[in-house]
């Protein structure tokens, strides 16, 4: 039924059966897509499987109002049914918001003050724009390109924002001294030089769970594909969790099934497995 798998993967080798879920769940960056373009191959995969009864669902650490173009057409073409983005703050379909999990003023005051103690340029995210608290030559480049960015260091304040983006720099101090869940927060890691800050309940998982109850389908009956240390939650949660290829060691560790990367044809591997009906 799928695009032809163009290798003989590893995965194939570790012989699992495949089930065949209910709700497939993906993350966007590193899974379906490379450099924020989702692959033809993974696209035409999508389109296909959206012929069956099985239903698709973009989870992602992403914000919002900077989901990819080619995303959003695949949700308005009724390909994708609902995307979860913000690590599970933010869930919402062609009909509508799903579930939110706003910050509280207190905790946008900690984070902010975590962040300038550690004088970090930090984001925050809205359902509509990011917004940093400062700018540098390669943000400017970001923001002249990007509509919905935007530099206001006090938006958290009179805006309703879902979580926190913080920078590096590549310095070597990545706020591991700080003890975030006295405050009721976390730090996740997402890149080598960047981590999203979020109240300690929130994760992919609990996204997944109100997705789940929407559509009337138990986590147990689903299926996620991922790459990164976000995605940790949604592993532990879903029935059958699928690593990438180049996926962090600790996911690998979580995963059901490791399967090639992006190039690699890695969920054509698994996916011209499953037996799906239209």
């Amino acid at each position: 039924m799928f695009v032809e798998d163009k290798t003989a993967t590893k995965a194939m080798a570790q012989n699992i059966p495949i089930p065949t879920p209910k709700i497939i769940f993906f993350d966007i960056d590193d899974t379906l897509s490379r450099n924020g373009i989702i692959a033809k191959h993974n696209q035409a995969t999508l389109e296909q499987l959206a012929e069956s009864n099985i239903k698709l669902v973009i989870s992602t650490g992403r914000s919002k109002a900077i989901l990819p173009n080619d995303i959003l057409a695949l949700l308005e073409a009724n390909v994708l049914d609902a995307i979860i983005c913000m690590n599970g703050q933010y869930s919402f379909d062609n009909n509508g918001r799903i579930s939110h999990y706003p910050l509280s003023v207190e905790q946008t005051a900690k984070i902010k003050s975590l962040c300038m103690q550690s004088e970090f340029i930090h984001k925050f995210d809205s359902a509509t724009h990011i917004a940093w608290s400062g700018e540098n030559e390669r943000l400017r480049e970001f923001n002249a390109i990007t509509p919905n960015s935007i530099v206001d260091p006090e938006y958290h304040k009179s805006n309703t924002v879902y979580q926190c983006s913080v920078f590096f720099n590549d310095q070597e101090d990545k706020m591991q001294d700080i003890d975030f869940a006295k405050y009721n927060l976390k730090l996740v890691h997402w890149h080598q030089i960047g981590a999203d800050i979020l109240p300690i309940e929130a994760s992919k998982a609990r996204g997944i769970i109100d997705v789940c109850k929407y559509y009337d389908v138990d986590a147990s009956e689903c299926m996620a594909f991922g790459d990164g240390m976000n995605d940790l939650e949604m592993f532990d949660l879903v029935g059958f969790a699928v690593a990438m290829g180049d996926s962090q060691p600790a996911l690998i560790a979580r995963a059901d099934f490791v399967t090639g990367t992006i190039e690699e044809y890695g969920l054509q591997t698994v996916l011209n497995q499953l037996k799906t009906t239209s």
